[in-house]
């Protein structure tokens, strides 16, 4: 019997909202939720875990043989540990689950691949072991106090389900054993199945090499961008200029490239890279907010915004605007176009398929814009068809995130970016001040003007 090194554990850092209303797009993390879905008892908890973990509330996922955790922010912003505990495979279970591997070579092809496919698991269930969880296989645990599956052990299935996606190793370590131990054995195992000597063949096995490269340390993380452009760099003051250059025009155009090289390393970065490569060139009012974008200073700031009819208010949320998505989400903010034809057709189906009839909330329609009854938060759509998160702020509408095509995941995060703002300024839990008397929860509307 082969017995396997079990301590390994792996953390991934919190994922984004959910783009789209589909949280698993593979069959194997599709299995997993109805396992969590099939044998919740409150099925209103599961929902709220999926709200959660949509709206990004999941922090980072701790995965180790036979247990997951997170933190999960609450709606009223607490912190809650949630774990979910799943049986690990016996030594025995996993030295017929590598047995079963090399006896098809597909198996392993499709392991290497990212690739679970049906036929691996269902030899694997013949020879005894269940790598999928079946029905009361997701063993809650919560700070909380529930004794059943609540919204934050929920939201982190949910979570974890895009993870499985991913990379269907991650099961294999929930169920107790890690990649490289799960590599090793599959290449000390190693034969045709069919007890004869496979030809020795020239170069290295792509299996073995693949093998051998994840056991090197892993790469470092790329340095984060920053806020902003850095400082240009200006001319001596006890430098005289050369004949002819204004030095504080020359000071503009260096903050001009440091803005436009800063956007551009965010959209590489981002999931919009490639994006404003291929746009037009900016109009002389768009430019402006993207040279206010560097942080000119206040004179130059100044002279931007009056330069194109602009308040300092109004030019610091077209700069916010542009920030968050460059020319796109800055005609957003300050154009109002009326939507039709087919664009009106898929928005209004969109609409329809975000949310559960019981949970979709009143929506008020006008030209490109769906304002929440009774909220402060507001969708814009882009003539591409992405959804953009508003909330409003001292009678102004200004944007709070960027795009997605799904409207479930912008209006969820205009309804955390309100609390949050609400809860920092009143000092108090975000129940207390998001709400009050018109400020009603996304679920608790029925749909209208959709």
């Amino acid at each position: 019997m082969t017995r396997y090194e079990d301590d390994a554990e792996r953390t991934f850092a919190a994922l984004p909202p959910a783009h789209g209303r589909g949280f698993a797009q593979t069959w194997w993390g599709r299995a997993w939720l109805k396992a969590l879905e099939d044998a919740a008892l409150d099925t209103a908890q599961v929902k709220a875990g999926r709200r959660l973990a949509r709206a990004g509330a999941v922090g980072a996922v701790s995965v180790r043989p036979g247990r997951i955790t997170a933190v999960v922010m609450d709606r009223d912003r607490t912190a809650h540990r949630a774990d979910v505990l799943l049986e690990r495979l016996s030594d025995a279970q996993w030295d017929r689950f590598v047995d079963m591997a090399i006896e098809r070579s597909g198996h392993v092809a499709a392991l290497l691949d990212r690739d679970m496919p049906p036929h691996l698991v269902e030899d694997a269930a013949t020879a005894g072991i269940d790598l999928l969880p079946g029905l009361g296989d997701l063993e809650p645990e919560c700070d909380c106090g529930a004794w059943d599956h609540c919204g934050h052990t929920a939201a982190l299935c949910y979570q974890v389900a895009r993870l499985l996606d991913q990379d269907p190793f991650v099961l294999l370590l929930m169920r107790g054993r890690a990649e490289s131990a799960v590599l090793g054995a599959l290449q000390a195992h190693g034969g045709t199945g069919d007890g004869e000597t496979a030809p020795r063949r020239e170069g290295v096995d792509a299996a073995e090499a693949y093998a051998a490269g994840n056991l090197l340390p892993p790469l470092p993380a790329p340095p984060p961008l920053g806020e902003g452009p850095g400082a240009p760099p200006s001319l001596d003051a006890e430098t005289a200029p050369p004949p002819g250059v204004d030095p504080s025009a020359l000071a503009l155009l260096g903050s001009r490239a440091a803005a436009q090289a800063h956007r551009l390393l965010a959209e590489a970065m981002g999931s919009g890279h490639g994006r404003q490569a291929v746009a037009a060139e900016p109009t002389v009012s768009q430019d402006a907010v993207r040279l206010a974008a560097g942080d000119p200073g206040r004179e130059v700031t100044l002279r931007l915004g009056d330069g194109t009819g602009r308040s300092r208010e109004a030019l610091a949320v077209a700069v916010r605007a542009w920030r968050l998505g460059g020319d796109v989400a800055l005609s957003v903010l300050e154009e109002e176009w009326t939507v039709e034809g087919d664009a009106l057709a898929r928005a209004r189906a969109a609409l329809e398929s975000a949310w559960e009839e019981h949970e979709r909330p009143a929506l008020r329609a006008r030209a490109n814009r769906w304002t929440a009854v009774g909220a402060p938060h507001q969708l814009r759509l882009d003539r591409e068809g992405r959804w953009w998160p508003y909330r409003e702020e001292r009678g102004r509408w200004v944007p709070v995130g960027g795009a997605t095509p799904d409207p479930a995941t912008a209006l969820a995060s205009a309804v955390f970016a309100t609390e949050e703002t609400a809860g920092e300024a009143a000092g108090t839990t975000v129940g207390e001040t998001a709400g009050g008397a018109a400020g009603k929860t996304v679920g608790e509307t029925v749909g209208d003007g959709i």
